[in-house]
Protein backbone atom coordinates (compact mmCIF):
# COMPACT_ATOMS: atom_id res chain seq x y z
CA UNK A 1 0.00 0.00 0.00
CA UNK A 2 1.24 3.28 -0.76
CA UNK A 3 2.30 5.70 2.38
CA UNK A 4 0.52 8.09 3.85
CA UNK A 5 0.83 12.24 1.77
CA UNK A 6 0.86 15.30 3.63
CA UNK A 7 -2.17 17.44 2.88
CA UNK A 8 -2.38 20.30 0.36
CA UNK A 9 -4.39 23.21 1.16
CA UNK A 10 -7.12 24.05 -2.11
CA UNK A 11 -6.61 27.49 -1.63
CA UNK A 12 -8.98 28.28 -4.58
CA UNK A 13 -11.32 26.48 -6.78
CA UNK A 14 -14.46 27.09 -8.85
CA UNK A 15 -16.32 25.62 -11.51
CA UNK A 16 -18.66 26.44 -14.92
CA UNK A 17 -21.22 24.15 -15.93
CA UNK A 18 -25.00 23.98 -17.47
CA UNK A 19 -25.66 24.89 -13.94
CA UNK A 20 -23.95 28.30 -14.37
CA UNK A 21 -20.62 29.85 -13.56
CA UNK A 22 -18.83 30.17 -10.36
CA UNK A 23 -19.11 28.30 -7.23
CA UNK A 24 -23.08 29.93 -6.40
CA UNK A 25 -24.22 28.75 -8.89
CA UNK A 26 -23.60 25.29 -8.88
CA UNK A 27 -24.64 24.98 -4.80
CA UNK A 28 -27.48 26.58 -5.77
CA UNK A 29 -28.85 24.16 -7.96
CA UNK A 30 -27.49 21.24 -5.67
CA UNK A 31 -29.44 22.61 -2.68
CA UNK A 32 -32.79 23.25 -4.98
CA UNK A 33 -32.20 19.70 -6.79
CA UNK A 34 -32.52 21.58 -10.46
CA UNK A 35 -30.56 20.43 -13.35
CA UNK A 36 -28.66 21.85 -15.88
CA UNK A 37 -29.76 19.43 -18.28
CA UNK A 38 -32.13 20.57 -21.85
CA UNK A 39 -33.30 18.26 -25.13
CA UNK A 40 -30.13 18.65 -27.40
CA UNK A 41 -30.10 21.82 -29.78
CA UNK A 42 -26.10 21.54 -30.42
CA UNK A 43 -25.72 18.84 -32.68
CA UNK A 44 -27.22 19.98 -36.55
CA UNK A 45 -28.17 16.48 -37.20
CA UNK A 46 -30.86 15.22 -35.00
CA UNK A 47 -29.84 13.26 -31.89
CA UNK A 48 -32.43 12.39 -29.54
CA UNK A 49 -30.81 12.74 -26.02
CA UNK A 50 -30.76 15.69 -22.92
CA UNK A 51 -27.19 17.73 -23.22
CA UNK A 52 -25.51 19.62 -20.18
CA UNK A 53 -24.42 22.97 -22.43
CA UNK A 54 -23.35 26.02 -21.29
CA UNK A 55 -24.97 29.23 -22.28
CA UNK A 56 -22.77 31.87 -24.02
CA UNK A 57 -19.69 30.07 -25.63
CA UNK A 58 -20.84 31.22 -29.18
CA UNK A 59 -21.15 34.60 -28.28
CA UNK A 60 -18.09 35.04 -26.45
CA UNK A 61 -14.62 34.73 -28.45
CA UNK A 62 -11.33 35.10 -27.14
CA UNK A 63 -9.72 38.78 -26.54
CA UNK A 64 -7.87 39.89 -29.44
CA UNK A 65 -4.44 38.66 -27.49
CA UNK A 66 -5.10 34.97 -27.51
CA UNK A 67 -7.29 35.09 -30.71
CA UNK A 68 -5.29 32.23 -32.56
CA UNK A 69 -5.93 30.09 -29.45
CA UNK A 70 -9.71 30.80 -30.26
CA UNK A 71 -12.02 27.61 -30.05
CA UNK A 72 -14.92 26.23 -27.97
CA UNK A 73 -12.84 24.41 -25.26
CA UNK A 74 -10.79 27.59 -24.73
CA UNK A 75 -13.39 30.05 -24.62
CA UNK A 76 -15.32 27.87 -22.26
CA UNK A 77 -11.67 27.62 -19.77
CA UNK A 78 -11.59 31.50 -20.47
CA UNK A 79 -15.28 31.91 -19.33
CA UNK A 80 -14.45 29.70 -16.13
CA UNK A 81 -11.58 31.43 -14.88
CA UNK A 82 -13.81 34.65 -14.66
CA UNK A 83 -15.64 33.23 -12.05
CA UNK A 84 -15.22 33.25 -8.12
CA UNK A 85 -11.92 35.69 -8.88
CA UNK A 86 -9.70 32.74 -9.90
CA UNK A 87 -7.60 33.89 -12.07
CA UNK A 88 -6.63 36.81 -9.68
CA UNK A 89 -6.06 34.01 -7.24
CA UNK A 90 -3.47 32.58 -10.06
CA UNK A 91 -1.79 35.78 -10.24
CA UNK A 92 -1.76 36.61 -6.66
CA UNK A 93 0.00 33.14 -6.46
CA UNK A 94 2.32 33.74 -9.45
CA UNK A 95 4.12 37.27 -6.73
CA UNK A 96 4.09 34.56 -4.21
CA UNK A 97 6.19 31.74 -5.81
CA UNK A 98 7.19 33.04 -8.39
CA UNK A 99 6.34 31.96 -12.19
CA UNK A 100 8.89 29.06 -12.89
CA UNK A 101 7.57 27.79 -9.24
CA UNK A 102 3.95 27.53 -10.44
CA UNK A 103 3.16 24.64 -12.50
CA UNK A 104 -0.10 24.03 -14.80
CA UNK A 105 -1.56 20.37 -15.06
CA UNK A 106 -4.43 20.30 -17.48
CA UNK A 107 -6.90 17.64 -17.86
CA UNK A 108 -9.05 17.46 -20.83
CA UNK A 109 -10.55 14.55 -23.14
CA UNK A 110 -11.29 15.81 -26.54
CA UNK A 111 -9.32 19.10 -25.74
CA UNK A 112 -10.49 21.56 -29.12
CA UNK A 113 -11.60 18.70 -31.57
CA UNK A 114 -14.38 21.00 -32.02
CA UNK A 115 -12.48 23.30 -33.39
CA UNK A 116 -10.85 20.82 -35.88
CA UNK A 117 -14.47 19.14 -36.71
CA UNK A 118 -15.75 23.00 -37.76
CA UNK A 119 -12.28 23.00 -40.06
CA UNK A 120 -13.73 20.04 -42.13
CA UNK A 121 -16.78 20.94 -42.50
CA UNK A 122 -15.87 24.42 -43.57
CA UNK A 123 -13.44 23.17 -46.21
CA UNK A 124 -12.50 25.92 -48.78
CA UNK A 125 -10.49 24.00 -51.97
CA UNK A 126 -9.58 21.44 -49.81
CA UNK A 127 -7.98 23.54 -46.81
CA UNK A 128 -8.87 24.77 -43.18
CA UNK A 129 -10.65 28.09 -43.67
CA UNK A 130 -7.88 30.91 -42.67
CA UNK A 131 -9.36 31.18 -39.16
CA UNK A 132 -8.97 27.79 -38.41
CA UNK A 133 -5.27 26.96 -39.34
CA UNK A 134 -3.51 27.66 -36.13
CA UNK A 135 -1.81 24.48 -35.63
CA UNK A 136 -2.37 25.04 -31.74
CA UNK A 137 -5.71 24.35 -32.02
CA UNK A 138 -5.65 21.31 -33.33
CA UNK A 139 -3.72 19.26 -30.63
CA UNK A 140 -4.16 17.25 -27.61
CA UNK A 141 -2.16 20.36 -25.48
CA UNK A 142 -4.44 23.05 -27.44
CA UNK A 143 -5.96 23.93 -23.87
CA UNK A 144 -2.56 23.78 -21.95
CA UNK A 145 -0.89 26.16 -24.35
CA UNK A 146 -3.64 28.85 -24.40
CA UNK A 147 -3.81 28.43 -20.28
CA UNK A 148 -0.31 29.32 -19.87
CA UNK A 149 -0.32 32.19 -22.52
CA UNK A 150 -2.94 33.81 -20.34
CA UNK A 151 -2.10 33.15 -16.69
CA UNK A 152 1.59 33.49 -17.31
CA UNK A 153 2.87 30.25 -15.30
CA UNK A 154 6.17 29.14 -16.08
CA UNK A 155 6.53 25.95 -14.14
CA UNK A 156 6.09 22.27 -15.74
CA UNK A 157 3.17 22.51 -18.17
CA UNK A 158 1.54 18.40 -18.41
CA UNK A 159 -1.88 17.82 -20.35
CA UNK A 160 -3.52 14.70 -19.17
CA UNK A 161 -5.62 12.54 -21.50
CA UNK A 162 -7.16 9.63 -19.83
CA UNK A 163 -10.81 9.98 -20.77
CA UNK A 164 -12.93 10.57 -17.91
CA UNK A 165 -10.50 10.27 -15.13
CA UNK A 166 -8.58 13.35 -16.69
CA UNK A 167 -9.29 15.77 -14.17
CA UNK A 168 -9.06 13.80 -11.20
CA UNK A 169 -5.82 12.77 -12.18
CA UNK A 170 -4.59 15.60 -12.47
CA UNK A 171 -5.04 16.53 -8.67
CA UNK A 172 -2.46 13.39 -8.33
CA UNK A 173 0.19 14.73 -10.71
CA UNK A 174 0.23 17.95 -9.20
CA UNK A 175 1.02 16.35 -5.24
CA UNK A 176 3.75 14.95 -6.72
CA UNK A 177 5.13 17.93 -8.72
CA UNK A 178 4.55 19.67 -5.08
CA UNK A 179 6.16 16.76 -2.94
CA UNK A 180 9.55 16.12 -5.08
CA UNK A 181 10.16 20.06 -5.49
CA UNK A 182 9.57 20.82 -9.12
CA UNK A 183 6.64 23.36 -8.13
CA UNK A 184 6.00 25.38 -4.96
CA UNK A 185 2.01 25.69 -6.28
CA UNK A 186 0.01 24.39 -8.86
CA UNK A 187 -2.94 25.77 -10.90
CA UNK A 188 -5.25 22.79 -12.15
CA UNK A 189 -7.81 23.23 -15.11
CA UNK A 190 -10.02 20.15 -16.67
CA UNK A 191 -12.19 21.76 -19.80
CA UNK A 192 -14.04 20.01 -21.67
CA UNK A 193 -17.09 20.70 -24.73
CA UNK A 194 -19.50 19.18 -26.47
CA UNK A 195 -18.68 18.14 -30.24
CA UNK A 196 -20.29 16.20 -32.76
CA UNK A 197 -17.67 13.09 -32.75
CA UNK A 198 -18.05 12.98 -28.92
CA UNK A 199 -21.99 12.78 -29.41
CA UNK A 200 -22.27 10.64 -32.22
CA UNK A 201 -19.77 8.45 -30.80
CA UNK A 202 -21.45 7.78 -27.36
CA UNK A 203 -24.15 6.89 -29.43
CA UNK A 204 -22.87 4.33 -31.97
CA UNK A 205 -21.71 2.31 -28.41
CA UNK A 206 -25.58 2.58 -26.96
CA UNK A 207 -24.38 4.83 -24.66
CA UNK A 208 -26.37 7.68 -24.74
CA UNK A 209 -30.02 7.82 -22.88
CA UNK A 210 -32.82 9.19 -24.85
CA UNK A 211 -33.75 11.37 -21.87
CA UNK A 212 -32.54 12.80 -18.70
CA UNK A 213 -29.73 10.46 -17.20
CA UNK A 214 -30.97 8.47 -13.70
CA UNK A 215 -27.80 7.11 -12.14
CA UNK A 216 -28.50 4.32 -10.23
CA UNK A 217 -32.03 4.03 -10.77
CA UNK A 218 -33.13 0.82 -11.65
CA UNK A 219 -34.73 1.64 -15.26
CA UNK A 220 -31.62 4.12 -16.37
CA UNK A 221 -31.11 4.15 -20.23
CA UNK A 222 -27.68 5.32 -20.29
CA UNK A 223 -25.80 8.86 -19.89
CA UNK A 224 -26.26 12.16 -20.82
CA UNK A 225 -23.12 14.52 -22.04
CA UNK A 226 -22.50 18.04 -20.85
CA UNK A 227 -19.70 20.39 -21.06
CA UNK A 228 -17.30 21.63 -18.16
CA UNK A 229 -14.58 24.24 -16.93
CA UNK A 230 -13.06 23.19 -13.48
CA UNK A 231 -9.83 24.67 -11.69
CA UNK A 232 -8.50 24.37 -8.47
CA UNK A 233 -5.27 26.35 -7.15
CA UNK A 234 -3.38 23.71 -4.93
CA UNK A 235 -0.45 24.78 -2.92
CA UNK A 236 1.25 23.24 0.08
CA UNK A 237 0.06 25.90 3.03
CA UNK A 238 -2.89 27.73 3.45
CA UNK A 239 -6.16 29.42 5.25
CA UNK A 240 -7.12 27.92 7.85
CA UNK A 241 -10.31 27.22 6.34
CA UNK A 242 -8.62 26.18 2.93
CA UNK A 243 -10.38 22.42 2.37
CA UNK A 244 -7.07 19.71 1.81
CA UNK A 245 -6.56 17.19 -0.54
CA UNK A 246 -5.73 14.46 1.69
CA UNK A 247 -5.05 11.36 -0.45
CA UNK A 248 -5.63 10.05 -3.90
CA UNK A 249 -5.38 6.36 -5.53
CA UNK A 250 -4.80 5.63 -9.32
CA UNK A 251 -5.13 2.83 -11.08
CA UNK A 252 -5.08 1.11 -14.61
CA UNK A 253 -7.14 -2.30 -14.91
CA UNK A 254 -7.31 -2.34 -18.73
CA UNK A 255 -9.77 -5.00 -18.71
CA UNK A 256 -11.92 -3.21 -21.92
CA UNK A 257 -11.76 0.19 -24.17
CA UNK A 258 -15.02 0.82 -23.38
CA UNK A 259 -16.68 -1.48 -20.38
CA UNK A 260 -15.50 -1.16 -16.87
CA UNK A 261 -13.95 -4.55 -15.33
CA UNK A 262 -16.95 -7.13 -13.41
CA UNK A 263 -15.69 -7.28 -10.35
CA UNK A 264 -13.98 -3.55 -10.34
CA UNK A 265 -10.88 -4.56 -9.63
CA UNK A 266 -9.58 -1.10 -10.58
CA UNK A 267 -11.83 0.82 -9.00
CA UNK A 268 -11.17 -1.13 -5.62
CA UNK A 269 -7.80 -0.60 -6.12
CA UNK A 270 -7.81 3.21 -6.77
CA UNK A 271 -10.21 3.62 -3.58
CA UNK A 272 -8.39 1.59 -1.51
CA UNK A 273 -4.84 3.35 -2.35
CA UNK A 274 -6.63 6.61 -1.84
CA UNK A 275 -7.55 6.03 1.60
CA UNK A 276 -4.17 5.16 2.42
CA UNK A 277 -2.41 7.74 1.10
CA UNK A 278 -4.89 10.06 3.07
CA UNK A 279 -4.98 7.82 6.37
CA UNK A 280 -8.05 6.90 6.60
CA UNK A 281 -10.41 3.86 7.09
CA UNK A 282 -13.72 3.38 4.81
CA UNK A 283 -15.82 4.36 8.11
CA UNK A 284 -14.16 7.60 8.41
CA UNK A 285 -15.51 8.93 5.13
CA UNK A 286 -18.85 10.59 5.22
CA UNK A 287 -19.81 11.08 1.58
CA UNK A 288 -18.75 9.63 -1.60
CA UNK A 289 -19.48 11.45 -4.92
CA UNK A 290 -19.82 8.68 -7.68
CA UNK A 291 -19.01 8.00 -10.88
CA UNK A 292 -22.18 7.18 -11.25
CA UNK A 293 -22.57 7.77 -15.17
CA UNK A 294 -26.19 6.07 -15.16
CA UNK A 295 -24.76 3.93 -17.77
CA UNK A 296 -26.02 -0.14 -16.87
CA UNK A 297 -22.71 -1.88 -16.35
CA UNK A 298 -20.51 1.17 -14.75
CA UNK A 299 -23.22 1.77 -11.94
CA UNK A 300 -23.75 -1.79 -11.26
CA UNK A 301 -20.13 -2.48 -10.84
CA UNK A 302 -19.86 0.68 -8.61
CA UNK A 303 -22.95 -0.37 -6.35
CA UNK A 304 -20.90 -3.39 -5.55
CA UNK A 305 -17.41 -2.05 -4.79
CA UNK A 306 -19.32 0.51 -2.40
CA UNK A 307 -21.17 -2.12 -1.25
CA UNK A 308 -18.30 -4.15 -0.44
CA UNK A 309 -16.52 -0.93 1.72
CA UNK A 310 -18.68 0.71 3.07
CA UNK A 311 -21.88 0.66 5.69
CA UNK A 312 -24.45 2.79 5.73
CA UNK A 313 -23.16 5.30 7.84
CA UNK A 314 -21.04 6.90 4.68
CA UNK A 315 -23.31 7.79 2.31
CA UNK A 316 -22.83 8.03 -1.37
CA UNK A 317 -24.04 9.81 -4.52
CA UNK A 318 -23.78 10.76 -8.45
CA UNK A 319 -24.49 14.07 -9.48
CA UNK A 320 -24.12 13.91 -13.19
CA UNK A 321 -28.21 14.12 -12.98
CA UNK A 322 -27.16 17.80 -12.53
CA UNK A 323 -24.28 18.53 -15.10
CA UNK A 324 -24.47 15.32 -17.15
CA UNK A 325 -20.96 13.46 -18.15
CA UNK A 326 -18.75 16.08 -18.85
CA UNK A 327 -15.80 13.78 -19.65
CA UNK A 328 -12.25 15.10 -19.57
CA UNK A 329 -13.66 17.82 -17.10
CA UNK A 330 -15.82 15.53 -15.04
CA UNK A 331 -13.13 14.86 -12.31
CA UNK A 332 -12.35 18.51 -11.37
CA UNK A 333 -16.15 18.97 -11.38
CA UNK A 334 -16.96 16.47 -9.68
CA UNK A 335 -14.66 17.53 -7.13
CA UNK A 336 -15.50 21.08 -6.59
CA UNK A 337 -19.18 19.79 -6.50
CA UNK A 338 -17.84 17.32 -3.23
CA UNK A 339 -15.68 20.73 -1.90
CA UNK A 340 -19.39 22.03 -2.15
CA UNK A 341 -21.07 19.94 -0.68
CA UNK A 342 -18.47 19.88 2.28
CA UNK A 343 -19.22 23.63 2.83
CA UNK A 344 -23.04 23.06 2.86
CA UNK A 345 -23.01 19.85 4.66
CA UNK A 346 -25.18 18.82 1.85
CA UNK A 347 -25.41 15.07 0.53
CA UNK A 348 -26.79 15.71 -3.19
CA UNK A 349 -29.18 12.97 -3.57
CA UNK A 350 -29.10 11.07 -7.49
CA UNK A 351 -31.16 13.81 -9.00
CA UNK A 352 -34.02 11.68 -11.75
CA UNK A 353 -33.48 8.76 -10.09
CA UNK A 354 -36.78 7.47 -8.01
CA UNK A 355 -36.60 3.53 -8.19
CA UNK A 356 -32.91 2.37 -7.12
CA UNK A 357 -31.30 -0.40 -8.40
CA UNK A 358 -31.56 -3.71 -6.32
CA UNK A 359 -27.47 -3.82 -6.05
CA UNK A 360 -27.50 0.04 -4.22
CA UNK A 361 -26.55 -0.50 -0.62
CA UNK A 362 -28.15 1.34 2.63
CA UNK A 363 -25.31 3.79 2.09
CA UNK A 364 -27.22 5.45 -1.28
CA UNK A 365 -28.43 8.27 -1.13
CA UNK A 366 -31.40 9.65 -3.59
CA UNK A 367 -33.07 12.55 -1.94
CA UNK A 368 -30.76 15.11 -0.87
CA UNK A 369 -29.41 15.10 2.97
CA UNK A 370 -28.44 17.68 5.61
CA UNK A 371 -25.41 15.94 7.87
CA UNK A 372 -21.91 16.94 8.56
CA UNK A 373 -19.46 16.14 5.93
CA UNK A 374 -15.66 16.43 7.22
CA UNK A 375 -13.96 13.94 4.86
CA UNK A 376 -15.35 13.44 1.38
CA UNK A 377 -14.04 10.94 -1.79
CA UNK A 378 -14.56 11.41 -5.47
CA UNK A 379 -14.70 8.80 -8.02
CA UNK A 380 -13.90 9.10 -11.41
CA UNK A 381 -13.04 6.39 -14.36
CA UNK A 382 -12.73 6.19 -17.51
CA UNK A 383 -12.52 4.16 -20.78
CA UNK A 384 -9.61 1.66 -20.76
CA UNK A 385 -9.99 0.99 -16.76
CA UNK A 386 -7.91 4.04 -15.87
CA UNK A 387 -9.41 4.79 -12.94
CA UNK A 388 -9.01 7.69 -9.93
CA UNK A 389 -10.59 8.07 -6.40
CA UNK A 390 -9.38 11.59 -4.58
CA UNK A 391 -10.14 12.22 -1.27
CA UNK A 392 -10.73 15.83 1.00
CA UNK A 393 -11.53 17.12 4.10
CA UNK A 394 -12.08 19.70 5.96
CA UNK A 395 -9.00 21.82 7.27
CA UNK A 396 -9.84 21.04 10.98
Amino acid sequence: MPSRIRPLAITAFTATSALGRGRAAHAAALHARRSGLRANDFTPEPLACAIGRVEGLEAAPLPAAYADHDSRNNRLAWMGLAADGFLDAVRECIERHGAGRVALVVGTSTSSIGATEQAYRELDHGRFPPHLQAANLHTPHSLGEFLEAALGTRGPCLTVATACSSSAKIFAKAERLLRLGLADAAVLAGVDTLCGSVLFGFNALELVSPEVCRPFDAARRGLSLGEAAGFALLERDGAADAPRLLGYGESSDAYHMSTPHPEGLGARRALADALARAGLAPREVDYVNLHGTATLKNDAVEAAVVADVFDASTRVSATKGWTGHTLGAAGILESALTLLAMESDLVPGCLNSTVPDPACSASFAFDNESRPIRVALSNSFGFGGNNCTLAFGRAH
